[in-house]
């Protein structure tokens, strides 16, 4: 038998792994400011298989325009240059044997605006998954008082709780997108 509370509890949990999602995604996005977070979907080819650049060196951000990577290999040094140009990330590595240091060229207007775009976009995205949870959450409400016998009131009390954590998670997601836009248009 399925309670409100039950269904209201997995409503909850999936509204927040879709915005973990989303938030994993916004800090995949180049801004103007180096982060250690543009490299995660690096991977390079090191003893024989793909693997992520955090496994086989330490990345580190010094200053707002510069990441730096330490192999832990140096025979991975070239390896690891190439993986990052293959990754189409618009970054240029520059290898001194020891440290490679990949500047972050600064971003020209056109750029940050199609950005902007691009975060308004994955917003979007964001609110459809929180709505989809809340549909799927709506349909298991009226399921179960057809049912396991709840009464009206208590289906429809618990729908708008169901709205309520909906109408939260989208504004969290829409603060996201407001915080994540201004880091990208500050120059």
């Amino acid at each position: 038998m399925t309670t409100i509370k039950e269904i209201l509890t997995d409503c909850d949990n999936r509204m927040k792994k879709s915005i973990e999602s989303f938030h994993h995604e916004l800090n995949k996005i180049r801004t103007g400011r180096a982060s250690a977070a543009l490299l995660d979907t690096v991977k390079v080819d090191a003893y024989g298989s793909m693997m992520s650049l955090n496994q086989v060196a330490n990345v580190t951000v010094p200053d707002a325009h510069t990441i730096n990577i330490q192999p832990w290999d140096k025979g991975l040094s070239s390896a690891i240059e190439k993986a990052i140009q293959a990754a189409n990330l618009g970054l240029n590595p520059g290898n001194d044997g020891n440290l490679i240091r990949v500047p972050l060229p600064p971003l020209t207007e056109e750029r940050r605006k199609e950005i902007g775009k691009l975060v308004k976009k994955l917003g979007e995205e964001a609110k459809v998954a929180v709505r989809n949870v809340r549909r799927d959450a709506m349909e298991h409400l009226k399921k179960a008082e057809k049912a396991e016998h709840f009464s009206e009131d208590e289906r429809k009390r618990g729908e708008d709780e169901v709205q309520k954590r909906t109408d939260q998670h989208v504004k969290e997601i829409d603060g996201l997108v407001v915080a994540k836009e201004k880091e990208v248009m500050s120059v």
